[in-house]
């Protein structure tokens, strides 16, 4: 069904497909978000109550585009990639831990300062684990990486090189969080510095491209990336102490400085050697 996508990409790399994504994406996340976003604002009144599956937006375009492009044969080969471990195991181990000791850091400060946030599941910590899977399905990884990642990244490093693709994603990711801004009940996002926000994503979608590109284009580490950071800073919420946010975002920048320092702007990865072939 359709013809089979060009280069790396799954559902087709030319700039008609990234504007497709991009509509669809859009189209489905903001259809739930903008009303209550407006209702929010004031300027509507008696907005129904939909189901909370906004944030679904980046998967359900990208199984749609790959579905009609590669049929279930693409759709499987996605989904697969979720799963995929032909890289060495450390790699998964840096995307679980690498947000967790930028939280930390970012707490010790918090410390120092004498502005240690509140943590919300004091009393009771196997809340940690239960939020840990909560969050993968259900608090953006699953919802959103199969489209950032799993579908639009590729066509957009193919023209653009790793580091500028990973930084517009992070723009683009960004703006569609947007009407969250303005939901009183999306506590994480209500009314917070849009400047901070929108940097911080920027840094995190480098950091997801570098990731991606040395795990030979599996979804996992993306998903427990994507996942530990939003876990560490809703278990640990260093944004409440204002040095401890200052500090989560230098580090961010620290690291993603780094990473292009150190792999290169244009791949952001190095040539797998023969002993790094296998798990």
């Amino acid at each position: 069904m359709g013809q089979s996508a060009p280069n790396r990409g799954d559902g087709g790399a030319d700039w008609r497909a990234i504007a497709a994504f991009l509509v669809l994406a859009f189209g489905w996340s903001w259809a739930f978000w903008v009303p209550k976003a407006l209702a929010g604002l004031g300027v509507l009144d008696g907005v129904p109550v939909l189901p909370e599956l906004g944030a679904f937006g980046p998967t359900v375009a990208a199984f749609v585009l790959v579905a009609y492009a590669n049929g279930v044969t693409g759709v499987r080969r996605l989904l697969g990639r979720a799963v995929q471990v032909d890289y060495p195991v450390r790699w998964l181990a840096v995307a679980l831990l690498l947000p967790v000791g930028v939280v930390a850091v970012a707490l010790a400060v918090a410390s120092a300062t004498g502005t240690v946030p509140s943590y919300p599941w004091a009393g009771t910590p196997i809340v940690l684990p239960i939020a840990f899977v909560f969050i993968f399905f259900l608090g953006g990884p699953v919802q959103e990486e199969f489209g950032w990642r799993g579908y639009l990244l590729d066509p957009l490093q193919n023209r653009l090189g790793a580091t500028v693709a990973g930084l517009a994603i992070g723009l683009v990711w960004a703006v569609w969080h947007l009407p969250l801004f303005y939901i009183p009940s999306q506590t994480i996002y209500y009314n917070i510095p849009l400047f901070g926000f929108f940097v911080s994503t920027a840094f995190l979608s480098v950091l997801h491209t570098w990731l991606y590109n040395n795990t030979n284009r599996s979804l996992l580490p993306a998903l427990l990336f994507h996942t530990a950071f939003n876990w560490a800073n809703g278990m640990f919420p260093v944004l409440e102490s204002d040095p401890a946010s200052l500090t989560l975002l230098v580090m961010l920048a620290a690291a993603t400085v780094a990473v292009v320092a150190y792999w290169g702007p244009s791949t952001l990865s190095r040539p797998r050697s023969r002993s790094d072939a296998t798990v």
